[in-house]
C-alpha cells in the first residue's frame, strides 16, 4: 500500500533543471513551520529545516535561469545539521523568497526569538518555546 502524502503544504516545487523543465528527483514542500528538501528516486533522503532556525536568504538568478523563468535561494541556518542549503533551479523565486522570509519572520514572532539567541553556537533551542 502507498504511504500517501496527506499534508497540506504553503508551497510545494520541484527542482527544475534542464531548459526550465522539472526533471528532477529534488522537491522542495513548505509547510507553516517547517521547510522539507526530499531528494532521491529509488532511496529517499530528507532534510526538515524549522522555519525560525533560517538566519539569511540570498537570492540568485543567473543568465542561464533567467532565460528559463527560473532562479535559487541560497539560505543560512542556525541548524547544526544542515547550515547552508540551496533551493535550487524554482519559478517565480523572487516571490518565494519573500514569503519564506516573511514566514520565517512570522514563527521567530510567534516563538518570541530574537537574533542574539542565536549567538551562542552550543545552545540547542529544539522546540522549547
Amino acid at each position: 500500500m502507498a504511504n500517501k502524502d496527506t499534508t497540506n503544504y504553503v508551497w510545494r516545487e520541484r527542482k527544475r533543471t534542464l531548459f526550465g523543465l522539472p526533471l528532477s528527483f529534488t522537491v522542495y514542500k513548505l509547510t507553516e513551520e517547517k521547510l522539507f528538501i526530499e531528494t532521491g528516486f529509488l532511496s529517499k533522503k530528507e532534510e526538515e529545516i524549522r522555519l525560525y532556525r533560517i538566519m539569511d536568504l540570498t537570492l540568485n538568478i543567473p543568465l542561464s535561469q533567467r532565460i528559463f523563468g527560473i532562479g535559487s535561494i541560497h539560505c543560512c541556518t542556525a541548524d547544526k545539521s544542515t547550515p547552508e542549503f540551496d533551493i535550487v533551479g524554482i519559478k517565480n523565486s523572487r516571490e518565494i523568497k519573500n514569503m519564506l522570509s516573511d514566514m520565517i519572520e512570522k514563527e521567530r514572532q510567534s516563538k518570541r526569538i530574537v537574533g542574539r539567541e542565536y549567538m551562542d553556537d552550543d545552545v540547542d533551542y529544539g522546540d522549547h518555546f
